[in-house]
């Protein structure tokens, strides 16, 4: 062993902290618990095999679980990677209808974008460009429909949507970080307890990934893989980025460009076995980009390098977590899903809707919300592309293009 890597070996043990395993295992929970549901909602929603829904937990756990802890490693700062929790829920809307095959050609495509774009250099430049009206909107719009599922539920499962509409909302005052696991155990202690359902009987086994091999469409690069890419880029790699800022790891010590090439150069990759995007996380990074990880800020790295390899683990038996969710009943996933969104759709109508942006612009983040959450697909092309192309175009139009001495507010 050289001496450099026996000094890094050396430096994590000396770094190493209960605390930082301890925010690490509690990211792992909170990234696992409604997010999952939302993957395998998505995966139903394709009418993937169960072959095919472990090769796509298989390719997004190892792949992240990778990219965190290389990159952990790499900067010595806590860097928290997961899938496009967006983007699940988006492929939820569309993959209905469309060949799988296609669609991983335009998971290729979103990955592929996102890496081109890393790799130039422009990812801020691109950032900069996008209204954060409309990529808010955008988020919210294609997040509600998939989020308003929920509460269809109320009327055929009343019990049960209430139990967990009731935990959720206790979860939410008293443990914020907690409440979707919370969600999720007292759901299943009622499906299993009261409805008296059998618990899912799954065997110990490794996961085998499944290679499709990607068909170009126009279809699939317009429907599904452009606005994959911009989804991600937004709603998830974005957001990461900021809160790395926040806790104080600035772009001279964590640049943006090595962070956001790995995770979707590996995403790209691994595509074909089902990857639709993995990306910086925000939420459950904040778990472990604080003090709660440990006091010195130095340290806070081995919660990440922890994430890395707990994640690899749950996706070298992706298999067993698959096989686990699709034998619960369809509808304590759709309720949990839909819970798990409601915070993400708030910040993205907060975040459209805010009056410091001005009158014009909230429109326009308006015409995007309304358009994706329509569902309307025309020429082929479904409600996400619609939403960008109207709220963008509404948005020039309205602050750009028209003068403003002939512009009014009111």
């Amino acid at each position: 062993m050289s001496s450099t890597t026996l000094s890094t070996w050396q430096q994590i043990k000396r770094d190493h902290s209960p605390s930082a395993i301890v925010a690490a295992v509690v990211a792992i929970l909170a990234g696992y618990g409604g997010p999952l549901a939302i993957v395998i909602g998505a995966a139903q929603a394709g009418q993937l095999s169960s072959a095919q829904t472990t090769s796509m937990l298989w390719a997004l756990c190892v792949s992240f679980g990778l990219a965190g802890f290389v990159l952990s490693l790499k900067t010595r700062a806590p860097i928290i990677t997961a899938w496009s929790t967006p983007g699940a829920v988006f492929l939820t809307g569309v993959l209905a209808g469309v060949p799988y095959n296609e669609a991983v050609a335009g998971f290729v495509v979103a990955s592929a974008v996102i890496f081109v774009i890393s790799v130039l250099g422009a990812f801020d430049w691109v950032m900069n460009k996008i209204p954060k009206t409309i990529a808010s909107a955008l988020l919210a719009g294609i997040l509600f429909r998939f989020g308003i599922n929920t509460f269809t539920e109320l009327g055929a499962h009343t019990a049960l949507m209430l139990t967990m509409l009731v935990t959720y909302l206790i979860g939410k005052r008293l443990f914020a970080r907690y409440a979707v696991l919370a969600v999720l155990l007292v759901g299943c202690a009622y499906v299993f307890g009261v409805q008296g359902d059998v618990v899912p009987a799954v065997p110990l086994h490794l996961a085998t990934p499944v290679f499709t091999m990607p068909v170009f469409t126009w279809s699939a690069v317009v429907n599904i893989g452009l606005p994959l890419a911009l989804i991600t880029l937004t709603g998830q790699q974005m957001t990461g980025i900021a809160v790395l800022r926040s806790s104080g790891f600035d772009a001279a010590r964590v640049p943006a460009k090595p962070l956001v090439a790995l995770t979707s150069f590996l995403a790209l990759i691994t595509a074909p076995f089902g990857n639709f995007g993995i990306n910086l996380a925000a939420i459950t990074a904040a778990i472990c980009t604080e003090k709660e990880s440990h006091p010195d800020p130095e340290r806070r790295y081995i919660a990440g390098l922890w994430c890395g390899v707990f994640s690899m683990i749950l996706g070298s038996f992706a298999g067993v977590l698959v096989l686990f969710f699709l034998g619960l009943p369809k509808v304590l996933i759709t309720i949990l899903a839909g819970l798990a969104l409601l915070g993400a759709i708030m910040n993205g109508l907060i975040n459209a809707m805010n009056t410091t942006h001005s009158a014009f612009e909230r429109e326009a983040a308006l015409m995007t919300f309304m358009t994706c959450a329509s569902g309307v697909t025309l020429w082929g092309l479904g409600s996400a592309f619609w939403g960008i192309v109207l709220g963008c175009a509404a948005h020039v139009l309205l602050t750009h293009a028209i003068p403003h001495r002939f512009a009014s507010t009111n």
